[in-house]
């Protein structure tokens, strides 16, 4: 049974379809729904509504704001693909490029980012595997970070190996947030690149010795660089007058802690162990820019000299890093003994380890021998560990 129709709710244009006898078995059928505009006054034009006396509210803002997009935010229904669709863009002082990549009109200190376009990310991966580059020329030529170009030729290397199974990509989600957010486009030459880069690809990572504020008395006398500053911070001893000298020529000591990082000086025992902490100049991602800005200003003219300097550090650095990677491998499997049983599909592998104080450490969880899994509880299921990659290998 319909809910009944309460006499104080009912205006008088219910009234000549109610009656004092029909009030209680009333139903939906004898109540007309659409009420005429000529036939109602202002008063019941209200609450014309079946069974409901609540007025619709309409306040003044709710009305400026379907004025607004019905008038001047209608622009912003439909965007123009390749542009980005932000407020600010209707507005004629934010018509600068500036203006296109702050999408908040009343937060000016939020800028939206730019991403990598399909272009220059089949450009990268082209060039690092197809073309055999380094991944530190392609983040140079290209001015994108070291770690973004490795994550994209995983990301690439991912995507082609989908296609081979069969499965689906979201292309239409890529291409709606290629179409909302600003991207850095592949121009045609490199040196736009370079002069306008995807992101910063030298900056300085912190050190977590640097974070307190040492007060160090030197006299006035003694030169004292970022050489030295690094050992007081590293709580290492001051270097002896042969090697201070040695360490005048910034280049050259900058190339020799790259390219033979194991040989850095280390401080500290067991678990404290650390290297001494290198000046600013061997811990940015590109140390060679540094040299080769030095060597530019140095001989302003000499172009072909200056590019075949920069080329050759280039080449020296990559020499190096092949050097030290196949050096890492074969001392890992001569660690190492594999054993393959025939018509097996597995390989054994065995290494020899060392359980002592040194390899286990004080807690029993040194990641050099098997007390990392046995003889204590493990914290794999424990709540507030990090178990994700927060960073990506290059």
């Amino acid at each position: 049974m319909p809910p009944r129709v309460q006499n104080q709710l009912v205006t008088n244009t219910l009234l000549p379809y109610l009656s004092s006898s029909s009030t209680s078995t009333c139903t939906i059928s004898k109540i007309p729904i659409q009420c005429s505009p000529s036939s109602i006054t202002s008063t019941s034009r209200r609450t014309c509504r079946p069974f409901s006396s609540t007025v619709a509210s309409q306040t003044k803002l709710r009305n400026e704001m379907f004025t607004w997009l019905n008038g001047e935010g209608a622009a912003l229904k439909n965007h123009v693909p390749g542009s980005t669709n932000y407020l600010t863009q209707i507005k004629e002082r934010d018509e600068q490029p500036v203006g296109r990549t702050r999408p908040f009109p009343l937060n000016q200190n939020f800028v939206s980012e730019s991403i990598l376009s399909e272009e220059l990310r089949n450009e990268i991966y082209d060039r690092v595997v197809n073309q055999k580059k380094s991944v530190r020329a392609v983040s140079v030529d290209l001015g994108i970070d070291m770690r973004r170009v490795g994550a994209v030729v995983r990301l690439v290397e991912l995507e082609k190996r989908q296609k081979q199974q069969g499965k689906s990509l979201a292309l239409p989600y890529a291409r709606a947030i290629h179409e909302m957010v600003p991207t850095t486009p592949l121009y045609e030459d490199t040196r736009d690149n370079r002069n306008r880069p995807h992101e910063s690809i030298n900056d300085l990572p912190v050190h977590k010795l640097t974070d307190p504020q040492i007060f160090y008395p030197v006299s006035e006398s003694r030169q004292f660089n970022r050489v030295d500053a690094g050992r007081v911070f590293s709580a290492a001893p001051a270097l002896e007058n042969k090697q201070v000298n040695d360490a005048a020529d910034p280049a050259e000591a900058v190339s020799r802690i790259t390219q033979n990082p194991s040989h850095i000086e280390k401080v500290g025992k067991g678990e404290a162990e650390q290297q001494v902490l290198q000046p600013a100049d061997a811990r940015i991602p590109h140390p060679h820019l540094v040299a080769h800005e030095r060597f530019r200003q140095s001989r302003p003219t000499e172009y072909r000299e200056i590019f075949k300097a920069y080329n050759e550090r280039l080449r020296q650095e990559e020499t190096a890093e092949k050097e030290r990677k196949r050096l890492a491998k074969e001392r890992q499997d001569q660690q190492q003994t594999k054993v393959q049983p025939e018509s097996s599909r597995f390989e054994f592998r065995f290494k020899d380890v060392v359980v002592s104080k040194e390899t286990t450490g004080t807690d029993g969880r040194g990641s050099k021998a098997p007390g990392l899994r046995y003889g204590v509880p493990s914290y794999e299921r424990k709540k507030g560990q990090v178990k994700i990659p927060t960073r990506v290998e290059v």
